[in-house]
């Protein structure tokens, strides 16, 4: 078996693969993509770089340029090399983090990547850090510290007992939350219907009167949501007003930051997540702005011991750590898992803070590059304050809403087909809405004008006029 040959061929597929010029869209559809693929359970072995050969040939057609810097659809970062590279290591390397004593390492990778991350991020340098698949995980993780923390309060102990006879938990939320934050209520047992909404202004924020009036009326334990980066606007929840509200009520105060928080990197965005660090407990993501492989995500808890209590898994055949010792395992729902700490230290380490700073300021700068051009265009109106990454689009202003509908929608559906830059769509205030997401470390002013002349072009083409 020639290893050292096989990893060069699989090396050679990645690279061609990101240096080439691909469209933004996948070449073959889903249908298409199953019909290829499908065949009899195979039989025979197959040589090592023969199954690759094929991997690569078979899925290559069906595969977009999502690390490519007009990709927009959603708010993902463009997996950079650098942390490519690590994450190639991390699987070679093969290393399950789940105790200190098998992988001193991978334990003490985390520990040293989530002591920097909480410095970025301007959060208490106490807190814990769990390394989890991305946000919708964190928010999982935290929001379980949180149900044990405020049962613990009045006596109930939930990891022990779970929810049957516990004191009701009341969970305020905003209306404009992201859906992985009511998933996580789900799997919890909180129930994504069972909570209070509060309304929202025109931002997706939630209105602070309308919130100090909901948690007035809360008697017992109690969740309070916070969004830092609704995930159409980008807006940031009104923390300074907020949280101190909802602990003055006993509440666990959680924020949802999967992107947004990374304004805190950014002296020129800080003010929009002032006092974030007043909460409770965090959670945001890796593989966004960070650069870094999927999967990767950071669940993060001010109070380490709920973090703990609420995480640990227990058993006879498992190591036991010491004081100064750190069990990645005792901070996220998995036993077996990658060592997402290599991918994570590395692209602290070769960004630096200054240029992850650099990087934030650039996609927002792209973002409101792209607004900027795109509200010149008749027609066409931008939906949200920049403040950060994200550019909700309303093509067809001025036109009955049915109709304006079916223009953005005519949009979206040319851009996509041209495969020139991704973007996708989302219904905001009952309009059909394009949203433009910017979060790749390649994506600048030039990448941005390429971008808007795609969509005006698109746009064009759904009006029925000639493409300029």
């Amino acid at each position: 078996m020639d290893i050292h040959a096989l990893f060069l061929k699989a090396a050679e597929h990645a690279a061609r693969f990101r240096e080439g010029d691909r469209s933004h869209r996948p070449g073959r559809d889903y249908a298409a993509s199953v019909a290829a693929l499908s065949e009899d359970l195979p039989i025979h072995a197959m040589s090592q770089q023969k199954v690759i050969d094929e991997m690569v040939w078979r899925a290559e057609p069906g595969l977009a340029a999502m690390t490519g810097p007009r990709f927009h659809g959603w708010v993902i970062g463009g997996s950079h090399p650098v942390g490519v590279a690590a994450d190639m290591l991390t699987s070679a390397w093969g290393q399950n983090a789940g105790n200190h004593m098998a992988s001193p390492s991978a334990a003490a990778m985390e520990l040293v990547a989530g002591r920097w991350l909480l410095e970025l991020l301007g959060l208490p340098e106490h807190a814990s850090v769990g390394f989890v698949t991305g946000a919708t995980m964190a928010n999982f993780t935290c929001l379980a510290a949180a149900r044990s923390a405020v049962l613990e309060k009045v006596g109930w102990d939930v990891d022990r007992q779970g929810l049957f006879g516990a004191p009701p938990i009341t969970v305020l939320i905003g209306d404009d939350a992201h859906t992985t934050v009511f998933s996580a209520l789900q799997f919890l047992g909180l129930g994504h219907d069972r909570v209070v909404r509060i309304p929202t202004d025109e931002q997706g924020r939630m209105i602070v009167a309308e919130f100090e009036a909901a948690i007035q009326n809360v008697q017992g334990p109690a969740i309070a949501i916070l969004q830092a980066g609704q995930i159409n606007t980008g807006a940031f929840d009104d923390f300074t007003a907020i949280i101190p509200m909802a602990q003055a009520k006993g509440a666990w105060v959680h924020i949802d930051g999967a992107f947004g928080l990374w304004a805190q990197t950014l002296p020129s965005k800080r003010h929009l997540a002032k006092d974030v660090d007043l909460a409770d407990s965090w959670a945001t993501d890796g593989h966004k702005w960070l650069q870094t492989p999927y999967d990767c995500g950071y669940a993060i808890v001010r109070d380490e011991a709920a973090h703990r209590r609420a995480m640990t898994i227990s058993a006879s055949f498992l190591p036991a750590a010491s004081e100064d010792e750190r069990d990645p395992s005792h901070y996220v729902p998995e036993l077996s898992r990658r060592a997402r700490g290599f991918a994570t230290w590395t692209m602290i380490k070769y960004l630096g803070r200054e240029g992850i700073a650099e990087l934030v300021a650039r996609s927002c700068e792209a973002a409101s590059a792209i607004a900027d051009k795109l509200a010149a265009e008749q027609g066409v109106a931008i939906l949200n304050d920049v403040c950060l990454n994200q550019v909700i689009v309303r093509f067809g202003a001025g036109l009955p809403d049915e109709e304006g509908d079916r223009i953005t929608e005519a949009t979206i559906a040319a851009l996509q087909a041209s495969g020139d830059a991704f973007a996708g769509g989302a219904k905001w205030r009952g309009l059909q809405v394009m949203r433009i997401s910017v979060c790749n470390y390649q994506t600048g002013m030039e990448e941005a004008q390429h971008t808007t002349e795609a969509i005006i072009a698109a746009y064009d083409q759904a009006r029925g006029h000639n493409s300029v």
